[in-house]
């Protein structure tokens, strides 16, 4: 099983317009997409498409936060969610579909109060039988970036083994936990480790998640760098470094990360190794980026684009 942690969750709502975004301007939007997002729900719902055994965990406030857990239901995606005070956030992306490139508005959301999360916090520890936890995307504001390495904790004494996928003060928090895998952008990955090639800063950043992972006793570690049309670059527990592609593109690429997260979970949480997880990760990004709207993809599809990718030593 996964367990998709979801400390941010977001109703993400993307609109479609026929000419490109232009400031100042009324824009009436061909398509609109509506859907349970933010990082960690997104990386649920990309996992559930593709017949993963998948739980969300999920902290929610407010109309929008129902709204959110019945869609969630809709989909047929197991939730336990803790209710807290406020507003669950609303995000907000426009595109045009010659370029798919999106212009974006992410509300930081309300402050929590902090019993729930520590509500929270509990629930996550309460999930058990998961091969797999997600810590992804931002924390909620007021809580310190500290509550990363906590959820790590937390869903590794549950015994589960944890991946990443955060940036800034939480992804430093997150890497003082030593997660057994850590997949960030080549922006993220850049800022982390000041490596402007991809592979070198995955080669760094699996360098200090190893020394971490040793010092407190636990296995070699994998780190992971996507770099959009330049595919992946994967640095296994051994060492060794892989770099997968599919030379195909979609105008669509938000949430192509969570769903690259989402795929790779399934393939490892079936038994595959990361070499041959890789795949299905980069057939479920691409997927993602052929239709509008985060986390969503068919899943005939990304398997299909799976079969075609190439994984090389780099």
């Amino acid at each position: 099983m996964i367990a998709a942690l979801a400390p941010n969750p977001s109703i993400d709502r993307f609109f479609l317009v026929a000419d490109e975004v232009r400031v100042g301007q009324i824009h009436r939007p061909s398509e609109l997409v509506a859907t349970a997002g933010g990082k960690g729900l997104n990386v649920a719902r990309a996992a559930s498409t593709l017949g993963g055994d998948v739980r969300a965990v999920a902290l929610l406030a407010g109309h929008a936060g129902r709204w959110i857990a019945d869609e969630l239901l809709d989909h047929a995606i197991r939730a336990d969610v803790v209710w807290t005070t406020g507003e669950t956030r609303t995000s907000l992306s426009a595109a045009d579909p010659s370029s798919g490139r999106p212009t974006e508005f992410y509300e930081r959301g309300e402050s929590t109060d902090p019993a729930a999360w520590e509500r929270f916090v509990e629930r996550v520890a309460a999930v058990t039988g998961a091969g797999w936890a997600a810590v992804s995307g931002s924390l909620p504001p007021g809580v310190a970036a500290r509550g990363s390495a906590e959820l790590i904790e937390r869903a590794r004494a549950g015994g589960a083994r944890v991946a990443v996928d955060q940036q800034g003060p939480a992804l430093s928090a997150a890497l003082e936990a030593a997660p057994d895998l850590v997949k960030v952008n080549a922006s993220e990955a850049r800022e982390l480790t000041g490596q402007q090639d991809p592979r070198a800063a995955a080669r760094s950043l699996h360098a200090s998640l190893s020394e971490r992972r040793s010092a407190a006793g636990l296995d070699a570690p994998a780190a992971i760098v996507t770099a959009g049309e330049d595919g992946a670059y994967l640095v296994a527990p051994d060492g060794r470094i892989h770099h997968g592609t599919i030379d195909v593109r979609g105008p669509f690429p938000n949430g192509s990360g969570d769903s690259f997260l989402g795929g790779l979970l399934v393939a490892l949480d079936a038994g595959e190794d990361y070499p041959d997880a890789l795949p299905l990760a980069l057939g479920a990004a691409t997927a993602n980026a052929e239709r509008a709207g985060a986390g969503r993809l068919d899943p005939r599809r990304a398997r299909t684009l799976a079969a075609q990718a190439l994984v090389r030593r780099a």
